[in-house]
């Protein structure tokens, strides 16, 4: 005798519905637990804020007024920086131990979520203020200061969601430091050519009445295509 199996048509988004709600609370309490970290390692967060005021005044020392090239290219070799010793770390100062209760407790989709949210959020952060501080010290020779701040923000973003999945990769082999240089500088170069010539822009009058929504959409496109190879690849990652 055959047995029958009733199904509700509306059971699969019922799972699905389930699936999400759990992640969105796995990826909520995972930031919290990244934010206080970072409010009680604070000597992390003015290690950074230290770097970027002293670099940025050895570069008002040595150039005093610099043109609109130097000024762009200068900003975006101090933005690089910042991102790797703010990002790096996040997988890099997790232990052993501490990685295995996590694959124990939450899902990798949730993980890796949480920590390029939390980094993202972490670059804007930092990228506000490196802007301020350049700003203030160094002049502002763009023709669109408002057209250069959404390039930054959102380039300081997309280099963060990028040396977050270099960081995971790393955190699986023993030699992290070389790997993330040797992963890094292939990944890293397109993105760099793309927003250094997108920033020009913003010194030009062409596009004095404002940056151009393609701009804008291709730098968001660029994160959200980092933010689904991360997701895809990191469960291959997680079961090792």
């Amino acid at each position: 005798m055959e047995k029958k199996i009733i199904t509700r048509p509306d059971a699969g988004l019922a799972f699905i519905h389930n699936i999400n709600l759990k992640n969105s609370r796995q990826i909520s309490a995972l930031l919290k637990k990244d934010l206080l970290l970072e409010t009680r390692q604070q000597h992390t967060l003015y290690g950074i804020l230290l770097y970027i005021a002293s670099t940025i005044f050895v570069i008002y020392l040595t150039l005093e007024d610099p043109d609109a090239s130097t000024w762009n290219a200068i900003f975006w070799i101090t933005q690089l920086f910042i991102c790797i010793n703010a990002v790096a770390k996040s997988f890099l100062q997790e232990a052993k131990g501490r990685k295995l209760y996590y694959y124990t407790i939450t899902s990798p989709v949730a993980f890796i979520l949480s920590k390029l949210a939390y980094n993202a959020v972490l670059m804007i952060a930092m990228s506000t203020i490196n802007l301020l501080v350049y700003t203030v010290m160094l002049g502002n020779p763009t023709s669109n200061y408002f057209s250069f701040c959404m390039i930054g923000i959102l380039g300081g973003c997309g280099l963060g969601l990028i040396f977050t999945m270099l960081a995971a990769i790393a955190s699986k082999a023993l030699q992290q430091a070389s790997l993330m240089a040797i992963l890094g500088f292939p990944l890293i170069l397109p993105q760099l050519m793309m927003l250094v010539r997108l920033s020009k822009t913003a010194f030009g009058e062409i596009f004095n009445n404002g940056i151009p929504f393609q701009m804008i959409a291709l730098l968001l496109a660029f994160d959200l295509l980092m933010i689904i190879l991360s997701v895809i690849l990191f469960p291959f990652l997680w079961k090792d």
